[in-house]
């Protein structure tokens, strides 16, 4: 997290204070507990919501990413519910780490562990996780109920194309989904590509300079083949390399703000 995450706490600086301070709330996953961040719009709603799913970033490094995007959302009128999944962040408690998980099966089975292992946690633990964060948000007096859409950078474009398919969402944003891991995962590139073939919301994916375009390139033109509603962008460069723009989710909003609020305007509309 380098040169653009200055540009971007400058910017979230300059938005109404009211909108810069997290609530931090508590929900179940089974039978763990787990912790996220929630930014509300001013007023007492029932607001449009967004589930924002964090990558594998370790400890609590998310928290820069939430900073930036919860005031973002919040003054575009949609409540940000940034849930932290087992072994990451405010959950760190809650279980072990996806990384150190995925690690381990590497050194014990090579690179084909490590992507089995990968799939395995992303569409099970983790995937409960999103959907006991969409459980909890829907009970929310302030939210409207219909229009919850996800989003997520990352491991957590992954899991946002994953909790389309099955979490009943208005719409979803993926940003640089699997772009760290597709050409290494056959698993993950089967799993996303039969997840948005069955997505039960449109889908907008975007990048700017990368690790990996194709994650999006591909699951997009899967979509057009089934007929399913998806846009697809991909921005000018972002920072100085490609981790700089794998970030580009988190910390480039100045950019792309007008293109998704306007997709999940367009799409969240009950």
């Amino acid at each position: 997290m380098t040169k653009p995450y200055f540009s971007a706490l400058f910017a979230l600086l300059l938005l109404p204070s009211v909108l810069a301070v997290a609530e931090t709330v508590t929900f179940p996953s089974g039978e763990i507990t787990l912790h996220g961040v929630l930014y509300k719009p001013e007023g007492t709603g029932p607001f449009p919501a967004v589930i924002y799913n964090h990558g594998s970033a370790p400890g609590m490094m998310s928290k820069e990413a939430f900073a930036a995007l919860g005031p973002v959302f919040a003054s575009h009128g949609w409540v940000f519910f940034g849930p932290y999944r087992r072994g990451q962040g405010l959950s760190a408690s809650a279980g072990p780490y996806i990384g150190d998980q995925i690690a381990a099966a590497e050194k014990a089975g090579g690179l084909s562990a490590a992507a089995a292992t990968m799939v395995r946690l992303l569409e099970t633990d983790h995937l409960n996780d999103q959907f006991a964060a969409l459980a909890w948000l829907r009970k929310q007096s302030f939210v409207q109920s219909s229009r919850i859409a996800v989003a997520g950078n990352s491991f957590g474009g992954v899991e946002t194309v994953l909790g389309v398919e099955r979490g009943g969402y208005c719409a979803g944003i993926d940003s640089a989904g699997g772009a760290q891991s597709w050409a290494q995962a056959p698993e993950l590139q089967s799993l996303m590509t039969r997840a948005v073939r069955n997505a039960k919301a449109p889908i907008f994916f975007f990048h700017a300079n990368d690790f990996d375009l194709s994650p999006s390139k591909t699951l997009s033109a899967e979509m057009n083949l089934v007929s399913k509603t998806y846009k697809l962008k991909i921005y000018p460069p972002y920072g100085e390399s490609p981790r700089d723009g794998h970030s580009f989710g988190y910390f480039g909003s100045d950019v792309w703000a007008e293109d998704v609020f306007g997709f999940l305007n367009q799409h969240c509309t009950k």
